[in-house]
């Protein structure tokens, strides 16, 4: 039975070296961006520049911008941005199907902004994620 690690981390208040130096401690050897707009106000977390970052330490970078929350500016109500999320997901199959085909034997890391992963739609993706494939073992860097 195959076995799949799967790390959920966000990048707030963290620098690129910090990142990295976690990603490494879990043996990460892929990271997938789940953001809609790879893009920061902070350099280093511009998509490019990331992959970059990412390159030099040994580590696969991919972008799956459908993964990305469009609902993400709803503002003043998580759980309802959430749902939508949800629904997204549900009537998006396909978003699912190439998250699980990036996903190896080897460690991966979905990786958005938010370092809390029960505040990101990392946890919808991921919770939606571990029912075509069970056997992930998740684990949540905060």
């Amino acid at each position: 039975m195959a076995y799949y690690r799967v790390i959920s981390i966000g990048y707030q208040r963290r620098s690129i070296d910090e990142l990295i130096a976690m990603l490494k401690e879990h043996s990460v050897k892929k990271v997938i961006d789940v953001r809609e707009l790879p893009t920061s106000r902070r350099v280093d977390f511009r998509k490019n520049v990331l992959k970059s970052h990412l390159a030099a330490a040994g580590i696969q970078y991919q972008h799956v911008k459908d993964a990305g929350n469009p609902y993400r500016k709803v503002e003043g109500d998580f759980e309802y941005c959430m749902s939508l999320y949800s629904s997204y997901l549900a009537n998006h199959p396909a978003v699912i199907e190439q998250i699980s085909a990036a996903i190896s034997e080897e460690a991966v890391a979905i990786f958005c902004y938010e370092r809390e992963h029960d505040q990101c739609h990392r946890s919808i993706l991921i919770e939606r994620l571990t029912t075509t494939m069970p056997d992930i073992d998740l684990v949540k860097v905060e």
